[in-house]
């Protein structure tokens, strides 16, 4: 697949520089070859070859994240979730011991 790509981004680019060397041609006629010719077909191509490729990326994310939601879900349903108590966090409980400090 590829090297048809690499082969038609070749033809193009011999193209312009015929455009570009030709005694009537213009460096701007060149671009515009290497555009339309070039560039534009070969990336229309390779979108489309490439599009099965992007929906199975993305189905596969997907499952993944549809995965971690369900082990997410489970865990909170079984209580081993850390924040599935509700209680904000940050705060330590106090059990009546004291923090430890520097001794002055």
């Amino acid at each position: 697949m590829y090297l048809v790509v690499i082969a038609w981004v070749y033809v193009a680019s011999m193209m312009a520089v015929a455009e570009a060397t030709a005694s009537n041609g213009t460096l701007l006629g060149a671009l515009v070859t290497f555009v339309l010719y070039g560039l534009l077909p070969v990336a229309l191509v390779l979108y489309l070859m490439l599009g099965p490729a992007r929906r199975r990326a993305l189905r596969r994310r997907e499952a993944l994240q549809h995965d971690a939601q369900t082990r997410d879900a489970q865990a909170a349903a079984s209580g081993l979730a850390p924040d599935a108590r509700g209680h904000p966090p940050g705060a330590a409980e106090t059990d009546g011991i004291a923090p430890v400090r520097k001794e002055p």
